[in-house]
């Protein structure tokens, strides 16, 4: 498999060769999302929390003798049927959502969202991409020039969840100069997941090698 290589003015530098391993695999519903559903439940924080009757303050005392007033029996003003009492069955910040991702379904659940991207026609490999001095204005020429290459006259229209660009290594200039352009994220290659590639429609990747991925984990 081969696909073309942009710089960042929009034109054609050269060719990548793909492994049909990681870009050429069947697309795969059920594991996708069970990968996906995995993943943001392992992000999940709980915070709802309600106090049972064993966390609320008061209620020591027995509010009336057992026998002989003619009401109901009580043992504690904090009882749920009581005003200012505990909540029952309510939520809790101690539960845990989390959920076991085996690394052989998350890896394929990777290179099958990849597989599908490149289908779709929603990855641009780019050479490199290099600024005068990190500013937003030079990140936006370079997303304006990107949109003028086939199939991704939408990259510079729109806004929410635009796009993936994925570094080969930390830049510190590259992330200062795209990190005002809304729907934009940057992240190293090594450390794209899953849901990041569900997440954003484009996925740009920066100075790609023909052992692209073969090293993910």
């Amino acid at each position: 498999m081969k696909a073309d290589i942009y710089n960042q003015k929009g034109e054609k530098a050269g060719i990548v060769e793909l492994s049909k391993a990681i870009f050429d695999l069947p697309w795969n519903e059920d594991l996708v999302h069970q990968v996906i559903v995995s993943m943001k439940a392992n992000k999940r924080i709980p915070v709802a929390h309600a106090k049972g009757r064993g966390d609320v303050r008061g209620g020591g005392k027995k509010p009336w003798r057992q026998k002989g007033t003619g009401r109901a029996r009580h043992g504690s003003t904090r009882s749920p049927i009581w005003r200012g009492g505990g909540v029952t069955h309510g939520p809790t910040n101690e539960k845990d959502y989390s959920k076991k991702i085996n690394d052989k379904m998350k890896k394929k659940a990777f290179f099958t969202v990849l597989s599908q991207k490149f289908r779709d026609n929603e990855i641009l490999f780019l050479d490199k991409i290099i600024l005068t001095r990190p500013k937003t204005k030079e990140a936006m020429d370079i997303i304006k020039s990107i949109s003028k290459i086939k199939g991704f006259d939408k990259f510079f229209t729109k806004r929410k969840n635009r796009a993936v660009i994925a570094l080969p290594a930390k830049d510190k200039e590259v992330e200062q100069s795209f990190s005002n352009i809304v729907g934009t994220q940057i992240f190293e290659l090594r450390n794209l997941n899953p849901l990041d590639l569900a997440t954003y429609k484009y996925l740009v990747i920066v100075s790609p090698k023909n052992n692209l991925f073969n090293n993910y984990h």
